[in-house]
């Protein structure tokens, strides 16, 4: 396997790719799918990590799971001399808050912070999921070993922690346990809360739930693909957004669709072996996921995992019926499938957190001409290489083409019309990164 990352780092040097952007390649390479199995099948020990579970044990319930969480991360950050910043973010529920929460209880997440030398204020996080259920929602008693749903997840995260604090960064990495999914995203919005009373300025978040199954209830085994769900505009938009949108387009480009485009590039450029799947929803079919809270205040937020579920191992008492084995068990994990999302998730932080900022304001001009036209306001970055601008046909899911304009505020792309495509600018780093792109958000006329 080495021998292959190697190749392609040479073949990246040999076709113009800076030397930066081949330390991507060193980052897949590192991720354990050995650690991931061990720490996944830690979580599983505890027995039940549900929300309401006991908090006193040393060895049972979710108490338990958050307290080794903590000091896995204390460990990572003890590793590459204090880099992260670990602690507790909790908020305090009671049976009025939903009525998955049947007695009062402290919703703990687990936050590791790894600032970044530029923009500290400035945010990529990566979630799993600390807490797991069986078939009743509020049965906290019983057995609930969660395997993929979501230790998974949460082992993925500790692992991204562990390749990427090897590492430094302009802007700052946040990889966070939440608690209360499963009772009603409680964790997701508490931190949600918390990054809007801290001021944080957030590129977006990866929420990791599931990413460990290859074989669906379908029959389909299949351990290449993944799903990107992403939320087509954002939640809390303008009613004046809303109504501009009717004549200048951007129904799928909000800040979430762009991740999940940033996220598919990627992953095609560094790891062409997966197959990324772009889903045009917030969620499965009416379900919801930890990315959800950020979504509802503004944040760009997307959610990664296997393409194809298996049900009888999600949310079900363990048992077996007509020969049928129902539970979310460790035999349904697969450890290299896990290893290689982890690895989705790890190259995605590091390529954003190495990216400067995106531009804050691009208008965009041509109406009823033959080219289509461009001003933005310059990022101040000392990084900054300067900006690309990418179109796309009006029915592409991904951006198509794109052109290096140079450290510029303004350009035009002559014999574009405007009506034909979309179009966006992303800002280039000296360093070869990209911010994810920016739908224009203005107009003018010249």
């Amino acid at each position: 396997m080495k021998t292959y990352w190697v190749f392609l780092m040479v073949f990246a040097l040999s076709t113009g790719m800076s030397q930066d952007t081949t330390k991507i390649y060193d980052i897949i390479d590192g991720v354990s799918a050995s650690r991931i199995e061990q720490d996944i099948k830690k979580l599983v020990g505890f027995g039940t990590r549900h929300t309401l579970s006991d908090t006193l044990s040393k060895s049972r319930g979710i108490g338990a799971a958050r307290r080794w969480i903590k000091a896995e991360f204390d460990q990572i950050s003890s590793d590459c001399t204090d880099c992260l910043e670990v602690f507790y973010q909790k908020n305090y529920y009671t049976p009025k808050d939903g009525n998955r929460i049947v007695k009062p209880v402290w919703i703990n997440n687990v936050v590791a912070i790894q600032r970044g030398t530029t923009h500290p204020n400035r945010f990529i996080i990566m979630s799993g999921d600390i807490d797991s259920r069986v078939s009743d929602p509020n049965n906290y008693s019983d057995d609930s070993p969660g395997a993929n749903d979501n230790a998974s997840g949460m082992a993925g995260t500790i692992e991204a922690a562990r390749v990427l604090s090897k590492y430094s960064f302009e802007n700052s990495i946040i990889y966070v346990g939440l608690a209360g999914e499963e009772q009603g995203l409680f964790g997701g919005k508490g931190l949600a809360e918390y990054a809007q009373e801290k001021g944080w300025e957030i590129i977006g978040i990866l929420n990791n739930d599931m990413i460990g199954n290859i074989q669906g209830v379908d029959g389909v085994i299949d351990n290449r693909s993944f799903r990107i769900f992403s939320e087509p505009v954002p939640a809390n938009e303008s009613e004046k957004a809303r109504k501009a949108r009717r004549f200048y387009g951007g129904e799928v480009d909000g800040i979430s669709r762009q991740l999940a485009r940033y996220v598919h590039k990627t992953v095609k450029k560094y790891m062409p072996e997966m197959n990324p799947m772009m889903i045009y929803r917030l969620d499965r079919f009416g379900r919801g996921g930890h990315h959800r809270p950020f979504n509802d205040v503004g944040y760009a937020g997307i959610r990664i995992m296997e393409a194809h579920e298996n049900y009888v191992m999600q949310h079900q008492d363990i048992r077996t019926e007509n020969g049928i084995a129902y539970g979310d068990v460790i035999s349904g994990v697969n450890f290299d499938y896990a290893k290689k999302l982890t690895a989705v998730n790890a190259i995605n932080l590091a390529s954003m957190a190495w990216a400067p900022p995106t531009v804050e304001k691009l208008s965009i001009g041509g109406i009823v001409q033959a080219s289509a036209k461009f001003k933005w306001k310059k990022v101040n970055d000392p990084n900054v290489k300067g900006y690309k601008i990418y179109w796309r046909d009006t029915t592409s899911p991904v951006w198509q083409y794109e052109r290096f304009v140079g450290d510029v505020d303004s350009h035009t792309l002559d014999g574009i019309v405007i009506d034909n495509f979309f179009f966006g600018i992303a800002t280039v780093g000296k360093n070869g990164f990209e911010s994810p792109v920016v739908f224009p958000n203005g107009i003018f006329r010249d």
